[in-house]
């Protein structure tokens, strides 16, 4: 506590010189980013774009910015009487947008001649002037902002098709998010004939090496293999597509990937980062040659990490295996009459070596991971039907590949600092001590649960080790998610704090996104004795990188939210009295914001419908309760959908 106290006297010391700064300068620019909630917070353009450097602008202040635009923000003197002003950020009033970061955006047409937009950071309804062309209420509909009326209106410039039929909410998700089409086809079939650039190899093909992926995989592009060395270590072969063989920079699809800078899979929809064609002949499929680029592994029986080398081989995949499959195999330890009896033994010492890095890394790099499920939709491709939900927490067969692509990362980003090739890094700052105050505040007044410094990764463990296994964890893991710094990409390798790692590289999925691909090309050019590009060039991938990366989030989010709604809409037509288990997550004025796991989805309970009912407490809890806290268990009733804003309404159960 004495290590958080003194940070946090020392970022007040340093806010208080910051607000004599701002103060004598009288206004600043930035970037705005509006909340669902409706205030924001600007990152000024002088500011090192951490949270500390945020100025919170109220809803009520926000003038008539929107998300991302470029705002003129004035400072707000602290209140009179309110100290604790001072060790929270500026707040700011929106003086004038400088400059807008978009012309329209898409929406549903309700009645009243009134789009409501589908992304929840926008004002919720925006009056139309102008014809329709056509547009009947409860169509996805572009339009186009008209700023010149002193209010916000706009015109409709297109129109998407009817909301709630899945391909037009893809197609309205594609649209908003400025997704790009995929690949036409004369663009796959061009990237087809695309053959592979050369450099020498080592002919890999007498190892056993398999591929570990989910049943639905559309892309293979990593492979594993080990043996056991004379002296008792192991050698763990990671082999990674050679995409940069085919991908040469400032080609043709290097720009196209470079654009797209990752993979985007939408449920039911997926947008390749590379055209479909050329990522089926660069994967690495079951028994056929392919080109790899591996990182070989020296690992001592401890699991620890002794030695690696890099070389360009020659691979053969001697059977595809999916996760399902090995955790069973990894239960009971039966292998199916399908797997290929040479390949048993691979699995098992995998399965053996990858147990001591783990816990060789958790004993000396304490690495921070957060148990929480994902909740993933599942809807066909071809007929654009909802099949199902699935639910998942990360099992030991998914470790079991990600630790081998941790461990190969971390090689690869060794050797660019080593040897000063300019690389991308996958980076993580440690939490800032305003926001690790604030969950532990949290933490003891809504769940009574003693947290300490989060900024010290060891405290952090500890921590979520030491939280109850029921319903409430999850809330708690999202809230703590929340309180860490978001991951990203930097030319410099510093800190990533959730895995204890510096100079982390991505290195593992080049056919997925860019960052990845860079680093290979960056590794080709160097081998080839080739000029790299430079530190100053890779910056601006970097930063492009994790712009596009927050977008493909928000889209996926988006669309898989909009489709768990679909399966609500249902219910509530055929199950009208289903009830539902729920956790209050948030407490506003308007209402409760709940948490309903089973669809992994957020909810909300309007105040109007909170008069006292039973607080559920595994169906049971104070029949008169009339308050309500973060933390607290909620029998709902679900009693609308509003596909537009993309929620869900609920009530508690009488």
């Amino acid at each position: 506590m004495k290590k958080q106290r003194k940070q946090r006297l020392r970022r007040l010391a340093e806010r208080l010189l910051e607000r004599k700064r701002r103060k004598h300068a009288g206004e600043i620019n930035g970037i705005i980013r509006i909340t669902t909630a409706g205030f924001g917070f600007i990152t000024p353009d002088d500011g090192e774009n951490t949270p500390a450097d945020e100025i919170f602008v109220p809803a009520k202040f926000t003038a008539d910015a929107l998300d991302g635009d470029r705002v003129r923000v004035s400072i707000l003197p602290p209140r009179k009487g309110h100290p604790e002003d001072l060790e929270h950020n500026d707040v700011g009033r929106v003086e004038e947008v400088i400059e807008r970061s978009r012309t329209g955006f898409v929406g549903e047409l309700l009645a009243g001649s009134v789009v409501r937009p589908l992304n929840s950071r926008l004002p919720d309804d925006v009056v139309l002037h102008g014809a329709r062309h056509g547009a009947k209420r409860g169509d996805w509909v572009k339009v186009k902002y008209d700023f010149s009326t002193g209010m916000l209106s706009g015109t409709i410039a297109g129109i998407i098709g009817r909301a709630g039929e899945i391909s037009a909410d893809l197609d309205a998700v594609m649209a908003e998010y400025d997704l790009q089409a995929p690949y036409s086809e004369k663009d796959d079939l061009e990237s087809a004939a695309i053959e592979p650039r050369i450099i020498p190899r080592t002919d890999c093909r007498n190892l056993t090496v398999v591929t570990i992926d989910p049943g639905d995989a559309k892309d293979f592009d990593d492979a594993l293999s080990v043996e056991i060395n004379p002296d008792g270590t192991y050698d763990l072969g990671v082999h990674i597509a050679d995409v940069a063989a085919y991908i040469a920079p400032k080609s043709k699809f290097d720009n196209a990937a470079a654009l797209r800078s990752f993979s985007c899979y939408l449920p039911g929809r997926t947008l390749p980062m590379l055209p479909p064609s050329l990522t089926k002949k660069i994967s690495m499929v079951q028994n056929s040659d392919s080109l790899a680029h591996s990182v070989f592994l020296t690992v001592s029986s401890a699991g620890e990490v002794i030695g690696s080398r890099r070389c360009h081989t020659l691979i053969k995949v001697r059977q595809r295996f999916d996760y399902d499959e090995v955790q069973k195999f990894l239960d009971s330890g039966k292998a199916p009459d399908s797997w290929d009896k040479e390949c048993i033994p691979t699995v098992q010492k995998l399965a053996e070596v990858v147990r001591a890095m783990r816990k060789y890394r958790a004993d000396h790099e304490c690495f921070i991971e957060l148990p929480l499920p994902e909740v993933r939709i599942i809807c066909d491709e071809k007929s654009n039907q909802i099949t199902g939900l699935e639910k998942r927490f990360s099992r030991e067969s998914e470790q079991l590949v990600e630790e081998c692509m941790l461990a190969a990362n971390q090689a690869v980003g060794n050797e660019l600092r080593q040897k000063n090739i300019a690389g991308i890094y996958r980076i993580h700052p440690i939490p800032e001590p305003e926001k690790t105050m604030e969950f532990s505040d949290l933490m003891h007044e809504s769940f009574n649960l003693p947290v300490g410094d989060i900024s010290d990764r060891e405290t952090c463990r500890r921590f979520i080790e030491s939280l109850p296994d029921d319903g409430k964890k999850e809330v708690i893991l999202n809230l703590l998610l929340r309180s860490l710094p978001r991951a990203s990409y930097s030319v410099r390798g510093d800190v990533h704090f959730a895995l204890g790692k510096t100079f982390y590289a991505h290195f593992t999925s080049p056919i997925r996104r860019y960052p990845d691909l860079t680093v290979h090309q960056q590794l080709w050019n160097f081998d080839q004795k080739i000029r790299t590009r430079s530190g100053k060039t890779l910056e601006k991938i970097a930063a492009w990188a994790g712009e596009q990366e927050a977008t493909v989030d928000e889209a996926c989010y988006a669309a898989a939210d909009r489709l768990k709604l679909r399966l609500l809409k249902d219910e509530l037509e055929n199950h009208p009295e289903r009830l539902y288990d729920g956790i209050v997550v948030k407490v506003m004025a308007a209402g409760l914001q709940v948490e309903v796991n089973e669809f992994g989805l957020y909810g909300f309970v309007d105040r109007e419908r909170l008069r006292p009912v039973r607080s559920l407490n595994m169906r049971h809890g104070d029949p008169r309760k009339s308050e309500w806290k973060i933390g607290d268990y909620i029998c709902l009733r679900l009693v609308g959908i509003d596909f537009a804003r993309g929620s869900a309404k609920f009530m508690p159960a009488r």
